[in-house]
């Protein structure tokens, strides 16, 4: 009978397992909402350079973050439990590269969406996805971190996420996680974060189902509701005008 063998963990594993370490012991809840985006999706699709759905989900999120200011807070403990407010969004974005032989995730942070054109947001994101690991700082950071022993990996996680000043520096202000892509969606993704947005697989008649994974230390259901809401708003408001806008250029 073979007995197998072990596997030692990789520093792409070793991120994931403390990141859900911390991801885990917060309260959160996911919800919906079914968004009709047929005319996006028309718009992006006569773009002779289709932004990617990430960027244009980023900024239009940050759009909807600057005039919700919870979704800007993160709850942190140091010196004190308190929530922490931050100016700008940024959003974290995990991209799966090889590594070491084997499917790897990495975090990038993504700086002031709401500030860029979709554009320009887009490229950013397609340079960090084709980029050698080692061009991207972000990714350096990552390993750097998770080549540590576990209790100062831990230690540093820790004061990273609870420093209110320094938290969105590393963690950022929310997450973008999915799999649409490959036809797959995820139906509660964790996060160490306050938020994380997340969408499933376009419907042909340009619906889609789109969650916000929310901590409930900071905000409550009603005003998640009211958050998706005007995403879709800005989605088939500015957000279409803008796609438009770029692709008659």
């Amino acid at each position: 009978m073979a007995r197998g063998h072990a596997i030692r963990l990789s520093k792409s594993r070793r991120m994931v397992i403390d990141l859900l370490h911390f991801a885990r012991a917060i309260p959160t809840v996911p919800m919906q909402r079914r968004m009709q985006l047929a005319a996006l999706i028309a718009a992006r699709a006569a773009a002779s350079d289709k932004p990617r759905w990430t960027a244009i989900f980023a900024k239009a999120y940050a759009l909807v973050a600057a005039e919700f200011p919870v979704l800007r807070r993160a709850y942190v403990k140091l010196p004190w439990p308190h929530f922490h407010e931050y100016s700008t969004s940024k959003a974290t974005i995990m991209f799966e590269r090889e590594h070491d032989g084997e499917p790897s995730l990495f975090s990038y942070l993504l700086r002031d969406p709401a500030r860029l054109p979709i554009r320009s947001l887009s490229d950013k994101l397609g340079k960090v996805a084709s980029a050698r690991i080692e061009q991207v700082k972000d990714f350096r950071r990552n390993l750097a971190i998770s080549s540590l022993p576990r209790p100062l990996r831990r230690l540093i996680w820790w004061l990273g996420l609870n420093i209110g000043r320094q938290r969105g520096n590393y963690f950022g202000t929310f997450g973008i996680s999915v799999y649409s892509a490959l036809k797959a969606e995820s139906l509660h993704p964790l996060a160490p974060v306050t938020t994380v947005l997340n969408y499933g697989v376009f419907a042909e008649d340009g619906s889609v189902n789109v969650r916000i994974v929310y901590d409930h230390r900071v905000m409550d259901g009603e005003t998640v509701a009211r958050v998706l809401a005007r995403l879709e708003e800005v989605l088939t408001g500015p957000i279409l005008e803008e796609v438009r806008g770029s692709a008659g250029r």
